[in-house]
């Protein structure tokens, strides 16, 4: 197979990975905030996540350090994609909405 299919598979799986890692980090906050065994929510799904994390690097690595970079670099842009999707939205102090200081 052809150099640049590979590296861009590698970075199509990164993507992938990446989007599985953070995606399922903010399905276990929003789960597990509200549990009554947080600590489990929590241990099991960096234990999970971190396992298919390795495992996939490990595959798609394969003893190429070049398709080793390009799946890290589709990881990390997919946690930039991940946080901007999943981003809650701020009330700016300088809204319109007036409210008021004191009691008159």
């Amino acid at each position: 197979m052809n150099n640049f299919l590979l590296l861009a598979l590698a970075l199509g799986a990164g993507l992938l990975l990446g989007a599985i890692f953070f995606g399922g980090l903010w399905w276990t906050v929003r789960k597990g905030v509200f549990s009554k065994s947080p600590a489990l929510w929590f241990l099991g799904s960096m234990l999970l996540r971190t396992g298919m994390v390795l495992a996939g690097f490990y595959f798609v690595g394969r003893g190429d350090w070049q398709r080793l970079v390009s799946c890290l670099l589709g990881f990390i842009i997919a946690r930039y994609m991940v946080t901007r999707l999943t981003r809650t939205p701020i009330e700016h102090p300088h809204s319109t909405a007036k409210e008021a200081d004191h009691a008159p």
